[in-house]
């Protein structure tokens, strides 16, 4: 159990399935107590289970699952997901699981890759393999019981994982090293400059202040009433070249008569309107 680095006082999480041998499940778990003493406890629980069981979050320092001499067990991500969840900051997941050596198209059994992603998508750190070997003709024979699976390239792969030092929305005081300017020192302001651009309301009565006059700044013809005739528009076809204006119906039908160059667009005359 040296591997593991369990002592006195940890909360440890045995995860065990239907491939887990019992004789074998009670001999670990008996050691388990002897390491973490009276201060310390274990908590057996099956992988079926786990998710109905409702620990509260940050429970155990150390979770096992599948390192059950003889046990051939598959973690889906949600298991995954709730170890990492009942973890405490800090606390260590070790799994043991059957992985396929090679890419299988729709196999319930992942690589060794797919297994370590699966363990950082959960939320855990520092993922690494600790020992890849041969299955045993005894757990073989369980993946094929209980997996209901058979291949000949499958390998048992042990993992670990760490929870970060942290729970999962926690928030922390950001400490940065960002220097304060004194706002009690002002720059100093040049009197000249600061008469220059103010103008108060006593100025306005100051004969030294040379003013201008806004009716000085327009011409004697722009104070003259303009002609209403000069407002008004050119009338249709007028001016040096008889062209129709913008839309004229009446225009289009007088261009289609040949005999009548001269006329222009008269509405009075047509009775219709122009434009």
């Amino acid at each position: 159990m040296a591997e593991f680095g369990i002592s006195a006082g940890h909360f440890v999480a045995v995860v065990w399935d239907s491939s887990s041998p019992v004789e074998a499940l009670k001999d670990l778990v008996d050691k388990l107590q002897v390491l973490t003493g009276h201060e310390g406890r274990v908590s057996v629980e099956n992988i079926n289970q786990l998710l109905q069981s409702a620990h509260k979050e940050s429970s155990f320092d150390f979770i096992l699952s599948g390192v059950i001499p003889g046990s051939t067990t598959l973690h889906s991500v949600d298991i995954l997901a709730e170890m990492a969840r009942i973890l405490r900051p800090g606390g260590c997941l070790f799994l043991k699981e059957p992985v396929e050596t090679a890419v299988v198209n729709n196999s319930k059994v992942k690589t060794a890759s797919k297994l370590c992603s699966a363990l950082t998508l959960s939320g855990l750190v520092e993922v690494k393999e600790l020992q890849q070997e041969p299955l045993s003709p005894e757990e073989k024979q369980s993946v094929q019981e209980h997996l209901g699976y058979q291949s000949d390239s499958l390998l048992s792969v042990q993992i670990t994982g760490k929870k970060p030092d942290f729970e999962v929305g926690s928030s922390s005081q950001l400490k940065l090293s960002i220097s304060k300017k004194s706002s009690s020192v002002k720059p100093a302001l040049d009197p000249a400059a600061a008469k220059l651009w103010t103008l108060s309301a006593n100025d306005m009565e100051d004969e030294s202040m040379d003013l201008i006059d806004s009716d000085e700044l327009l011409d004697p013809e722009d104070l003259k009433k303009p002609d209403p005739a000069s407002l008004r528009a050119a009338p249709c076809g007028e001016g040096k070249k008889r062209k129709a204006c913008k839309n004229c119906a009446t225009w289009a039908m007088l261009s289609a008569v040949p005999a009548a160059p001269t006329w222009g667009c008269q509405p009075s005359d047509l009775g219709s309107r122009c434009c």
